[in-house]
């Protein structure tokens, strides 16, 4: 039975329609190719061909390519400002206040981030925790350490909680610890996806009915 909720920040909690992520994908190609000194079609190729062994670019940089100051990485990828274009929807409160669970996030952003589009959505005081990037020592989903980590802090097995994220390799990689999870496929782009898959948050509660 899913006595816990955990759910991913960004086009999860809010309509991927908003366009935020996709700035966000933006910036992190600009960063990457002034940092490399090199074009943002090579920096995206160099990035294609490494991410798949990390859980984000700022992993991947660290590791391979020499990058120390991860606050001036996250200045770049997430500026004051950025969650201007959101706006809350009632909607969405009333139904997460709605589900008995207790919730928690969990996000491969800062927590400067994640407060920031939490208040700009006002859904403050909902989620029991939030775990961000820092928190994580820097680690990413998928990384099974990450998970666990998680769930060690809630005081829940993986078969307790349920795991709901919009990236396909984020969810497999809880269900490969034996969680439950869910994909948030709002604009059904992987529709070839071969677990359970939602297209909105409010379809989470026929998971929850037992």
């Amino acid at each position: 039975m899913v006595s816990y909720l955990l759910f991913d920040l960004d086009n999860t909690l809010y309509s991927s329609s908003f366009g935020l992520e996709k700035a966000v994908g933006e910036r992190i190609r600009k960063f990457t190719a002034q940092y490399l000194g090199i074009s943002e079609a090579e920096a995206v190729q160099r990035r294609q061909a490494r991410i798949a062994f990390y859980g984000t670019t700022l992993e991947w940089l660290m590791a391979e390519e020499g990058l120390t100051d991860v606050d001036t990485y996250y200045r770049a990828i997430h500026p004051a400002g950025e969650e201007e274009g959101l706006y809350p929807d009632p909607k969405v409160r009333d139904f997460l206040l709605s589900l008995k669970q207790p919730k928690a996030i969990l996000t491969n952003s800062p927590m400067e981030h994640a407060e920031r589009i939490i208040n700009k959505l006002e859904l403050q005081g909902i989620f029991t925790h939030i775990f961000d990037i820092r928190w994580n020592g820097l680690q990413g989903k998928p990384q099974k350490e990450v998970f666990f980590r998680v769930l060690k802090t809630l005081g829940k097995s993986p078969q307790e909680v349920l795991f709901v994220d919009d990236y396909p390799s984020y969810v497999q990689g809880y269900l490969d610890i034996g969680g439950q999870g869910i994909l948030l496929d709002e604009e059904n782009l992987h529709q070839d996806y071969p677990h359970e898959r939602i297209n909105s948050i409010f379809e989470l509660k026929k998971y929850l009915e037992a």
